[in-house]
């Protein structure tokens, strides 16, 4: 077993924060969804998703993957210094971290993309290269440890990509 981070707000697109929840779930892990206040987030389609954590309650080290949804949710996370450190001490510690769609931006904002092989969703494209990323138009881009998709159709390849960082 291990445990799994989701990181995201209000705005998600749903099925990115759904799918790799209930993935994880089904492989026998704990999944902690973090966002900067307890309570429930709501997706774009009206999905309420629980808050385990505040981003204040998270501890990094106690998890093994680290996963930023997309939708809108990232434009409000990237603003939470905690969500900032949490997402550099998964790159310090060498731990998979998964970005999907808009998920790339908290990186991006964390400074952690520079040099590295990514993806994001077409409206991002631009932010991601000027972060000194090396953009790749491709369903699944792996880096060392890091995942990135653009969108919903490709969490098939997302989640496959996710799980073999994790040997599951």
């Amino acid at each position: 077993m291990i445990n799994a981070l989701i990181l995201s707000a209000d705005n998600f697109e749903d099925t990115e924060l759904l799918v790799p929840y209930y993935r994880f779930k089904e492989a026998g892990d704990e999944v902690i969804v973090a966002s900067a206040g307890r309570g429930a987030i709501k997706g774009k389609h009206g999905y309420e998703v629980a808050v385990t954590k505040s981003l204040d309650e998270v501890n990094p080290d106690d998890y093994a993957i680290l996963v930023l949804p997309g939708g809108a949710a990232p434009a409000s996370v990237r603003k939470e210094p905690k969500a900032l450190e949490i997402a550099r001490s998964f790159f310090k510690h060498n731990k998979p971290v998964a970005a999907i769609c808009h998920g790339p931006q908290i990186l991006i904002s964390a400074g952690l993309l520079k040099g590295k092989h990514a993806t994001c969703y077409l409206s991002v494209i631009d932010e991601l290269k000027e972060s000194g990323a090396i953009y790749e138009d491709g369903e699944v881009v792996v880096d060392g440890n890091l995942v990135t998709s653009r969108q919903p159709a490709d969490l098939p390849a997302f989640m496959r990509e996710a799980m073999k960082q994790l040997k599951q």
